[in-house]
């Protein structure tokens, strides 16, 4: 069938068969359908939707579009794991949790992104370890994962094709809020990297791109249903971005956060509890752990004795960093010229944040893209940030520490958190915290 025809099919609201997603998508991944059509396409999936099955047909297709992995002949001795977030602000959950599942006896070829928008992304944070690699050829991929126990790179431009060509559509044609078209584009990565197991970590609230919790459980159903007809298991946790994940945010500020988890399991506990909960549900569904109870338990291990943190170094050093990242980070991150603390006008008790907001700021700072392709500013950002109900003012916490390249920035910057957070009385009654865990569906 011509593409125009499938466009219009759609467009009109009907349902589209396997065939016609599968030769659509074909036609996206070879070239024979021009930005033009994929972008009507997308217009119209946005619209009118796509039901469970042309979600997973699309998905199956996309999947198929290039190259997929395949691991058994590989001899790994344990499941292939993964974990996807849908982006937020300060989450550097990922660093953290590959290493313990390699730790704990999986293999993790993570395919991570860069920052989209206000949220940071994996890529970036990674980019600020000096010699890291973030492209593989396939081959490399392979033999880190086999003997290093996990690897997060980049996706290679021959896994699903077809998903890079339409995402990149997608993205100036105000289509990406599409939840089918959304799901199709994560698990079709995942499915192609060849998986035993996915985790989702489904972010909402104001740093997140779903702020309302009926669209994100929406958006998590929709993952693991797809997911279960393409014969993959997948767990999808709902967790809050109302609050920015950790106390920092900024890609070489977030690795060093992160490192000082690794090191010896003590840090931010909102960080870490959402760590563990995402890790004990893979090694639950990797088999590795008899329940999830367990599962935590085995990933604490592994956070408090160490062996998250040498996965972690070894990881680093394979993929072309420094060998002693762990034991001596300070000496491998450049720091930001210019530091101010961000103080609050009166004593006040924290009532609410804009999550968002802090996420831009940090793009101003430069510490994200405003254009694609720009180059991005590492050790920018923000530190000791303040959380909803705590105290704040003269004599108390800062709302954060803005780490700038000058003084101009950190000025700019300065304000614009000020105004992200909303100042309540200190009288006012304690604020509950956001619920950290909204949500949670499984196969």
């Amino acid at each position: 069938m011509l593409p125009q025809e499938i466009i219009r099919r759609k467009r009109d609201g009907t349902r589209l068969s396997q065939g016609e997603l599968r030769d659509f998508t074909a036609g996206i991944a070879d070239g024979r359908i021009g930005e033009g059509q994929m972008a009507a396409f997308a217009m119209a999936a946005l619209l009118n939707g796509l039901d469970e099955g042309e979600t997973a047909a699309l998905t199956r297709a996309m999947a198929r579009s290039g190259v997929t992995l395949d691991w058994s002949g590989e001899m790994l001795g344990g499941p292939v794991l993964d974990k996807h977030s849908t982006g937020g602000v300060g989450d550097k959950v990922s660093l953290i949790l590959a290493a313990i599942i390699a730790a704990c006896g999986g293999f993790v070829p993570m395919l991570a992104g860069h920052g989209l928008g206000h949220t940071g992304g994996t890529l970036d944070k990674l980019a600020a370890i000096p010699g890291y690699q973030t492209q593989l050829e396939i081959a490399r991929l392979r033999r880190v994962v086999k003997s290093v126990g996990c690897a997060i790179v980049g996706a290679t431009d021959d896994l699903a094709p077809a998903d890079r060509r339409l995402y990149a559509v997608r993205d100036v044609t105000a289509t990406v809020e599409s939840i089918p078209l959304i799901t199709a584009s994560i698990l079709s990565k995942k499915l192609a990297a060849g998986l035993d197991g996915l985790v989702m970590d489904v972010k909402v609230g104001s740093g997140a791109f779903m702020t309302d919790e009926a669209q994100a459980e929406a958006l998590a159903g929709s993952l693991v249903a797809t997911a279960s007809d393409c014969g993959l298991k997948v767990t999808a946790l709902v967790t809050d971005m109302n609050e920015v994940l950790g106390r920092s945010a900024g890609n070489a500020l977030e690795v060093l956060e992160a490192l000082a988890l690794l090191r010896d399991g003590t840090g931010d506990e909102k960080l870490a509890t959402v760590t563990l909960a995402l890790a004990a549900e893979l090694l639950h569904l990797g088999g590795i752990s008899s329940s999830l109870a367990a599962g935590k338990a085995r990933a604490g291990r592994a956070l408090g004795d160490g062996s998250a943190a040498e996965h972690f170094a070894r990881m680093v050093a394979a993929l072309g960093g420094p060998s002693d990242i762990v034991d001596a980070p300070d000496r491998h991150f450049e720091a930001a010229p210019v530091r101010i603390s961000v103080e609050a006008d009166r004593s006040s008790r924290i009532g609410a944040i804009d999550v968002r907001a802090i996420g831009m700021a940090i793009v101003g700072l430069g510490g994200g893209r405003t254009r694609a392709g720009q180059a991005i500013d590492h050790a920018v950002g923000l530190t000791d940030i303040a959380r909803i109900g705590e105290l704040t003012g003269p004599g108390e916490r800062p709302l954060a520490v803005v780490h700038a390249r000058d003084a101009q920035g950190a000025f700019k910057a300065g304000q614009e958190i000020q105004a992200a957070f909303t100042l309540l009385s200190r009288d006012a009654p304690g604020q509950p915290p956001p619920p950290l865990f909204v949500g949670r569906i499984a196969t």
